[in-house]
């Protein structure tokens, strides 16, 4: 199993990013994720889908979002990003939009992001890890925050 330093990445960061509507953010997200050989585009793809068809339940808390897929769907390797809208959009989600940060997930199976996502649930009930996001000058910055301060608090 991995924690969230083992799967996150600088180069699968972005800050101020914008984007029109939900799909346009999800896209977004991903860029990283096709840049970096982590997934294909029929994964990415297939994120949108299953949105349209089952709702936005990729919104797991406020103002939050966990872009993902089926492994099968096109997963190259088990990685997390994250994305800072420059704008919150609306997914639908009537208690938890507007999304302002998503952390898209590729996982090539169905254990080995576990406890990456356990330590993301951990940040994400404290509200000092919200400034993080919105403070970092760069994503490098942004990563080592994160890294240290999941450090710290273990």
């Amino acid at each position: 199993m991995s924690g969230i330093g083992d799967l996150l990445k600088p180069e699968l960061i972005r800050l101020h990013v914008h984007a029109e509507n939900w799909e346009e953010a999800v896209v977004r997200s991903t860029e990283p994720f096709l840049e970096q050989n982590v997934c294909t585009k029929d994964y990415v793809d297939d994120i949108i889908r299953g949105v349209r068809e089952y709702g936005p339940y990729i919104v797991i808390a406020k103002h939050t979002a966990l872009p993902h897929a089926r492994s099968e769907c096109g997963a190259l390797k088990t990685a997390l990003g994250i994305t800072v809208l420059e704008n919150p959009v609306c997914f639908g989600n009537e208690d938890n939009d507007p999304v302002k940060y998503l952390f898209p997930l590729s996982a090539v199976d169905g254990t080995q992001h576990m406890e990456a996502l356990a330590d993301l649930v951990e940040l994400l009930g404290d509200e000092r890890f919200y400034r993080v996001l919105d403070e970092a000058s760069s994503e490098k910055q942004m990563y080592e925050d994160i890294v240290l301060w999941r450090g710290k608090r273990e």
